[in-house]
């Protein structure tokens, strides 16, 4: 159980910015063998920048299609879904693949680091994909591990760092781009309650420094942290509410 950083009264919301995401009648039919899976049915959702939001649903509520729909990693079998002003429901892998490099920032679980590869050389990737020059990478890759707080472990491999220290590397990673969200599965799952607190205050502090924030989680107590929370059953959006 990791508790909120303070009750959400205490912690008011940031003023909303530009619309960043928006989502209008989002279907998502799988198809499984001679059944048809309605993961996602007729789902609608606007995200502002400065938001800091949670996505709650039981297991088949259909929250992790539609994780996968807003990092651009899958597309809808219907609807329109927006990012930035461009629709991407219905675009190619490559221009996915571009999106999700230079506007969307993932942090996983299982944090995802290149096993041989130092926290520098790990958080500087999403850098080479976007063709950045080697010396601005390593300033910018120097500067993220810094401002999460590891500026004395960057040149440490995954398996000489703990699981906070592992899942800071995967934050800095994310905040490298400078994305226009960061969207985080489960950011505490393969940590302990300690930990997990930690990085919970990381992501208050990422907030309160403008950046737009979207957990995915089944935990209520990550979920309070943030300052909205939209709950999934039956692949309906069942609730959007301010966290309380």
């Amino acid at each position: 159980m990791i508790p909120p950083t303070a009750p959400a009264a205490a912690r008011p919301a940031r003023p909303p910015g530009p619309l960043v995401i928006e989502i209008e009648g989002v279907t998502k039919l799988y198809k499984m063998g001679e059944e048809i899976i309605h993961a996602l049915c007729g789902v609608a959702l606007k995200i502002h920048r400065n938001e800091y939001l949670a996505i709650m649903g039981p297991s088949g509520s259909g929250k992790s299609t539609l994780m996968n729909m807003l990092g651009c990693l899958d597309t809808p079998t219907e609807g329109r879904y927006e990012f930035n002003g461009r629709n991407v429901a219905h675009m190619i892998d490559d221009e996915l693949a571009e999106i999700r490099n230079r506007e969307i920032g993932f942090v996983f679980q299982t944090f995802n680091l290149l096993p041989r590869a130092t926290a520098l050389a790990n958080v500087e990737l999403p850098l080479i994909y976007a063709g950045v020059p080697r010396h601005e990478r390593h300033d910018r890759a120097r500067a993220a591990l810094e401002h999460v707080g590891l500026g004395n472990r960057m040149h440490h491999k995954p398996n000489e760092l703990s699981g906070g220290q592992r899942q800071r590397v995967a934050i800095a990673r994310a905040l490298v781009n400078k994305p226009s969200i960061i969207l985080a599965d489960e950011p505490t799952g393969n940590l302990d309650s300690r930990t997990g607190v930690e990085i919970m205050e990381l992501f208050e502090d990422l907030y309160e420094q403008g950046n737009t924030l979207i957990v995915v989680t089944h935990e209520e107590d990550i979920a309070r942290h943030a300052r909205r929370i939209v709950r999934l059953r039956d692949g309906l959006i069942e609730s959007d509410a301010l966290a309380t």
